[in-house]
């Protein structure tokens, strides 16, 4: 009888409970105000990379694949930020860098090379972080920053803190405009 009658009420319940807990489980580890955690990896020229040593510059990491739609159609958007900030010096000499960590079941650095060269991403810092399947736990960046779906981007100031976390692109040159 019980069920007869509050059954429809329990289903919602745990629907509710599921979706609310898929929510919390794909949002990013990291906050604003949180010290950026340091990467440390090779590029996909195979120089090494840490992190820290961009401390001092505005730094976005772009976490995404070459096999997700909704990262490809960022492009655009992610280009003409960096056009826009490439070069110029903000606060206390702070520049804007860009660093893309691709998450990528093949660990072809050439393949990688080739949609960076077709896209136009022509910045300097690109990281190849190689997934297992869609396990992103696998990779070493994506791990370090609890990053559970892409595109997901943050926003690190020349200190080394968190400023923003997945921000629209108006946000990001908001925040980049105030630093001229």
């Amino acid at each position: 009888m019980f069920l007869k009658r509050y059954g429809f009420l329990i289903a919602v319940l745990i629907g509710a409970a599921i979706l609310v807990g898929k929510y919390l489980y794909m949002q990013p580890k990291f906050i604003n105000g949180e010290v950026a955690p340091n990467i440390e990896t090779n590029l996909i020229s195979g120089e090494a990379f840490k992190l820290s040593d961009l401390k001092g510059s505005y730094v976005l990491l772009d976490f995404w694949g070459s096999w997700c739609g909704p990262c490809r159609a960022e492009f655009p958007k992610l280009k003409a930020l960096h056009e826009k900030y490439a070069g110029k010096t903000l606060k206390n000499g702070a520049k804007l860098e860009v660093v893309s960590i691709a998450l990528e079941t093949s660990t072809k650095v050439d393949r990688l090379a080739k949609v960076i060269e077709m896209q136009g991403l022509d910045w300097k810092y690109h990281i190849l972080d190689p997934i297992n399947g869609s396990l992103f736990d696998a990779a070493i960046a994506t791990k370090l920053y609890g990053v559970r779906e892409i595109p997901t981007k943050y926003l690190i100031n020349p200190d080394g803190y968190i400023i923003g976390v997945n921000l629209s692109y108006e946000e990001m040159s908001n925040i980049l405009e105030k630093a001229l």
